[in-house]
């Protein structure tokens, strides 16, 4: 568990979460990242911050789709990361939950997450970043986890690119286990950039106290860009599909041209 307190312009790590820091009258700005949550990380969620049990329980499960509940004043939000797969085939994604509330963040993953890393060391680096507020630390966080994403998408285009390539000029070599696993990875990124956008666009709506009307202009940039990486896949499916459909003609019409040869010679 990191836990950084910005107070009196510094911002510093400390050892444990002082629930003084959690009274209404506190001025200090709190960011707690756990990852691998075990039973005592509970007990901080539940008995210090007092957070929701519903919230609690998904936050120590390790899968569940995108999205955003209010619980009495915290924002509980689920949203995914992604990460290449060690075959640089591919690509995994890992949800993070966040709890915002008046003047803290809390951040729970089972896996090692980068845009966490990163926007840690900026943290440590810069002492008053962590004192524009957790929301403002809330959306730093995802606008780096929605940036993730670019990468990995080139590069699912560029294996279709490739695939669409072999396929048209007429290779011996068969795609079809390829082209599967290409649309399994596009299904898959379909299935969560979809639901994040819509996550997202309730951010940049104002539909909750603690995002600020200055605020939910930030989140609308991200939004936006979570708009074209669904558009995105949703384009990529398109063709991916079209391509699956082109493999499985030119194959029958071999086999056909084999059968008309095998036929003649019979």
């Amino acid at each position: 568990m990191t836990v950084l307190v910005f107070k009196d312009g510094v911002t510093r790590k400390a050892d444990a979460v002082d629930p003084a820091w959690l009274r209404d009258d506190a001025t200090e700005i709190v960011w707690v990242d756990i990852q691998s949550p075990g039973e005592a990380d509970r007990q901080l969620l539940s008995n210090t911050f007092r957070f929701h049990e519903l919230a609690v329980e998904d936050a120590l499960a390790e899968a569940h789709h995108p999205k955003v509940e209010l619980y009495d004043h915290v924002l509980y939000l689920i949203l995914h990361g992604i990460v290449a797969k060690p075959t640089d085939k591919g690509f995994e994604t890992h949800d993070i939950d966040f709890f915002l509330g008046r003047n803290y963040l809390v951040t729970v993953h089972h896996y090692m997450s980068r845009s966490i890393a990163e926007e840690q060391e900026v943290v440590l680096r810069h002492g008053t970043r962590l004192g524009e507020g957790p929301c403002s630390l809330l959306h730093h966080i995802i606008d780096r986890m929605v940036d993730h994403y670019g990468p990995e998408v080139d590069g699912l285009e560029d294996r279709l690119g490739l695939l669409e390539q072999q396929v048209f000029s007429r290779s011996r070599a068969n795609p079809l286990k390829k082209i599967l696993e290409l649309k399994s990875d596009i299904a898959s990124l379909r299935r969560v950039t979809l639901p994040q956008r819509d996550v997202v666009s309730r951010l940049a709506r104002r539909e909750f106290l603690q995002v600020s009307d200055a605020m939910s202009y930030r989140f609308r940039d991200v939004h936006d860009h979570l708009v074209r990486l669904a558009d995105e896949a949703v384009f990529l499916q398109d063709r991916v599909t079209g391509l699956l459909d082109a493999h499985i003609s030119t194959q029958s019409h071999r086999l056909n041209q084999v059968m008309k040869v095998l036929t003649v010679i019979a």
